[in-house]
Parts: structure tokens; sequence; C-alpha cells
């Protein structure tokens, strides 16, 4: 755990959250400023900053956060989704611990 990261502290229930999904290596909770009908951040529970090095350091994990989004959309919509990551503060990385936007729950626009 980073010691000033938030998503670290909402994994550590120090901060709340709205839980979509849990297992021992990934957390999901509901994004406070939707951008979709359903707008779930997918993180991992070991802290990376950013996807290449979560895809470096553990590639089966981030096959599991897509798999996990993939059943968020078959959940919540007809399986069609979209699925986010920023990476870096100028392309919109707020929160540095690599997270996956899982977009879904209606038709989006291109």
């Amino acid at each position: 755990m980073a010691n000033d990261c938030l998503f670290c502290k909402i994994i550590a229930g120090e901060v709340p959250s709205t839980k979509a999904y849990e297992d021992d290596t990934t957390y999901g909770f509901m994004d406070i400023s939707p951008k979709a009908k359903v707008h779930v951040l997918l993180v991992p529970k070991q802290h990376y900053t950013k996807v290449s090095e979560l895809a470096e350091a553990d590639p089966a994990e981030l096959a599991h956060i897509v798999k996990v989004a993939q059943s968020i959309a078959d959940k919540e919509f007809n399986g069609s989704y979209r699925l986010v990551f920023n990476t870096g503060e100028d392309a919109g990385q707020s929160v540095f611990h690599v997270h996956a936007h899982v977009l879904t729950g209606e038709m989006m626009e291109e």
C-alpha cells in the first residue's frame, strides 16, 4: 500500500466506496463522477502506477481485469462496454494507482 494513495486507502477500507466487485487481487467500485450509466473503476489491490507497469509485472492481473470488465458488462448491459486506462497526468490520470474505467449500461457515442 502506498501511504498517500487514495485507491490504496479505498481498498483498505479507510476511505468509503460503493463496492461493485472484489476478489483476492482486484477491487472494483463505482466512480463518484460517472461518465456512463454504469461506470466502475477496477484496480489491482497491489499498487502499480500505470498500466504498462502492471502489464510488465503481472500480465495475468491485467488479463483478469479485462475478464472482470466483461463480466460487469454482461451483467449490466448486453456485453458491450468501453475500457479505458488513462496513463499520465496529460492523459487525464488523476490517481496514480493503475485503474480501468469500465463504462457500460447504455449505448455510447464514438
